[in-house]
């Protein structure tokens, strides 16, 4: 198979580096895998999921026009299976929760204990006030010790 751009190729490892691991391709040519086209997850060390002589099949991502082979190992691996999301914390699943609002927009209040977002807001203004009042009265303080001195 010729070697071009999108090309899905055999290769086989001939060296590893710290960035990425050199592969040796058809017709006598090789390429550079850079380290982050190894796998799909984080790779810290090359040597985790590489080894020389180690065959691997790989996808041509470019070609330069010095003649370099950009190739990748992760697209050319059929995709991961998709992850199952949660949409629903386990605890909201076993019984659903009350609205905040009635049906004509009017408040209602909860009946289980989770504080509304109103009642976080309050609670933090609250407390920012205090510890603000705090920071006032520390200051002046301050300012009329360093005068009576």
């Amino acid at each position: 198979m010729q070697t071009e751009v999108g090309a899905i190729l055999d290769g086989r490892v001939t060296g590893i580096t710290n960035f990425g691991a050199f592969v040796a391709l058809p017709e006598g040519k090789s390429g550079l895998v850079h380290i982050s086209e190894v796998a799909n997850t984080y790779v810290r060390d090359i040597h985790d999921f590489l080894s020389e002589q180690q065959e691997v099949k790989v996808k041509v991502l470019s070609i330069s026009p010095q003649g370099k082979i950009s190739l990748s190992i992760k697209q050319a691996a059929p995709p991961p299976p998709p992850r199952e999301w949660r949409s629903e914390r386990p605890e909201q699943r076993s019984a659903p929760r009350p609205a905040a609002a009635g049906a004509g927009g009017e408040y209602v209040p909860r009946s289980s204990g989770d504080p509304t977002f109103e009642d976080k807001l309050k609670r933090f203004m609250q407390e920012s006030d205090g510890k603000m009042s705090g920071n006032k009265l520390f200051q002046q303080q301050r300012k009329g010790q360093r005068r009576r001195k």
